[in-house]
This record gives C-alpha cells, structure tokens and sequence, in this order.
C-alpha cells in the first residue's frame, strides 16, 4: 500500500515521518493537492476544515493514478470568536490577527483525512490556545521576522510564536498541523501501521 502526504508542508512531512518510529517499511511520499480553499456561505469552522482535509485527500487519490494508494488530507484553522484566520495577506492583516488573539483564548482545528479507492476515515481535534498579552512592539518585532505570513492565525507555535502562548489544552501536535496520537488511531485503522 502506499502512503501518499497530500501536503506541501514541512511541518506535516516532519510529523508524519515521526510515525514511523524507526520502522524502515513506514515510507510515504508527498504530492500537494491543490484544491480551492474557499469558505463557502454559512459554512461553520469545523465543517470547512473537515471538507478541506477530505478534499485534498481525494484530490491527492485522483492525482496519484494507484488504485493502491492511500492519500492523507490535513488542514489547520485557527478561530477567533468564531472567525476564522487564515494565512495573513499582509503584515496589517497580521497585525489585526496577532492583536484580537493577545490575551485570549481562541481555538486551532486540525481536520486529518485518509483516503483511499474504497474508504474514507477522518477526524478532527480541536485544540484551546491562549496568548499572553502582547505589547505593539512585541507584534511587529514578530512580523519582521517574517514567520507569520504563511502560517494560519498568524502565528506558528512551534517557532517564534510558541513564546506568545500562554496556555494550552489539547494537542501540542495539532497546532503544528498534524495531531500524531489522531493521526497514527487513523492509519492503524486503514493498516498502514
């Protein structure tokens, strides 16, 4: 069976690679899908992070051409009072996001799907972050450094970012981009592990 990342992040690549544990037969490849990220109207959270998982997951089948082949879908959202954040388009929009999250808590969905000819099995984890106070100078000192503006919310926790977090309940991995104890449950159940 092969195992195909449907991913372009090296944050997923590392994570996924640590399932494997040593064991020399967990291989897998990585071919990004490129779906339309769209939200569509009155679509919550939690239902557009799923489909994005999913379809990047079948996309990545369709695109593979091996009827053996079993594709991993995964997207991240960060959620603010009930908005959404995505990758900032500027470094004013991640100034607006890295000021409305300052002091709070807001949410990180992961959705991770697997795919194959025959089934799909997908989960979600939501994860509760929150920020220490942040101070203009401390935002904009961030931005410069440039690690904001590809991630989600802002933000990558497992980088500069991590400082800003106060607290956190969930899954460490999830805001990453891959929630490994999720991730490895799926691919015991579709026999890849």
């Amino acid at each position: 069976m092969t195992l195909i990342l449907a991913s372009a992040s090296p944050r997923r690549r590392e994570l996924l690679a640590q399932l494997g544990l040593g064991n020399t037969t967990f291989q897998f490849s990585v071919q990004p899908a490129d779906i339309d990220e769209s939200l569509h109207e009155g679509e919550a959270p939690a239902s557009f992070v799923c489909r994005l998982a999913q379809e990047k997951a079948q996309a990545g089948l369709a695109a593979s051409g091996d009827a053996a082949a079993v594709v991993l879908g995964s997207d991240t959202i960060v959620v603010c009072d009930d908005t959404i954040l995505g990758k900032p388009s500027d470094s004013a929009d991640a100034v607006a996001m890295l000021s409305s999250l300052s002091g709070r808590t807001h949410q990180v969905l992961t959705a991770v799907a697997l795919c194959s000819a025959h089934r799909t099995e997908s989960v979600l984890v939501c994860t509760e972050v929150t920020f220490t106070e942040l101070t203009a100078a401390q935002i904009h000192a961030y931005i410069a450094s440039g690690e904001p503006m590809d991630k989600a919310g802002a933000y990558g926790i497992q980088g500069l970012g991590g400082s800003f977090v106060k607290q956190l309940h969930g899954s460490y991995s999830a805001v990453v981009g891959l929630p490994l104890v999720e991730t490895r449950e799926l691919l015991q159940k579709m026999n890849i592990i």
